[in-house]
């Protein structure tokens, strides 16, 4: 566009909002201590509550059913399936508040 009204650099198409297509190795570096400070956290109150002789239904589910850091493949760490996706899989990065939301199982054959 000329005139007035054109678009700065930014706005453009700049790299000012564009997600990078996969992680860096810090951002993997910190993921994985994310995932091992959540399994440490689920280790301690299941610990303290054995101690008491007492057990909650959703920490033994939790147990049951979610892999440690050290059992998931890198595949399963640092990508989420994703129906829409050409080859169903996308980047954890790319799920909103993948820093915040637990995201270790993904459907079986996938």
């Amino acid at each position: 566009m000329f005139g007035p009204f054109r678009l700065t650099n930014p706005l453009s198409g700049g790299l000012l909002w564009k997600v990078p297509w996969r992680l860096s190795r810090h951002q993997k570096y910190r993921h994985r201590e994310r995932l091992r400070g959540v399994d440490s956290i689920v280790s301690t109150v299941d610990s303290a509550l054995a101690r008491l002789g007492q057990s909650l239904k959703k920490v033994e589910a939790w147990k049951k059913d979610m892999p440690t850091e050290q059992e998931m493949l890198p595949r399963d760490k640092y990508t989420v399936f994703d129906r829409k996706v050409k080859r169903y899989r996308k980047g954890i990065h790319k799920v909103p508040k993948w820093t915040r939301v637990s995201q270790r199982l993904n459907p079986p054959g996938f």
